[in-house]
């Protein structure tokens, strides 16, 4: 699936649901399904700065498609993660650096986060899209 078929998808599950409390148990419960990352993967370098949660956030790219692994402290900000893997995860550098993340706007996520939650989700945004950004000057060298 492309990302924008990926991010209409999330837009159409959380259509769903009218109440925000249901919204936040989906994203909880999408939040418990996300793969743990290893202990040797929550290192400091791997920390999301700006996050008031303990956020980790990993990549690696084979055959020119990256695959991103992150895990929180905060079961909520987990979820939050869980819906970047899903959406980012699996597409090429260039995909991910062009990409527009609208679903945000759509489902009504940053109205109902904290302002430092929102500050923490952006830069886990910047943060993925940096990682791409370093795998694409890394396969043009």
């Amino acid at each position: 699936m492309t990302i924008n078929e990926l991010q209409d998808s999330i837009i159409e599950e959380f259509s769903m649901f009218d109440d925000w409390m249901d919204k936040y148990s989906l994203l909880i419960d999408l939040g418990n399904s996300l793969q743990p990352i290893t202990d040797q993967d929550k290192t400091p370098q791997n920390i999301i700065e700006g996050c008031q949660s303990r956020v980790w956030l990993n990549a690696e790219m084979n055959n020119g498609i990256i695959t991103y692994r992150g895990e929180s402290d905060a079961v909520l900000v987990k979820g939050i993660v869980s819906l970047l893997i899903q959406v980012l995860s699996g597409h090429t550098p260039d995909e991910i650096i062009n990409t527009e993340l609208y679903f945000i706007e759509k489902i009504g996520l940053r109205e109902h986060l904290s302002p430092t939650r929102s500050n923490g989700l952006l830069a886990m945004i910047k943060q993925m899209k940096m990682y791409a950004l370093a795998f694409k000057a890394k396969a043009n060298s």
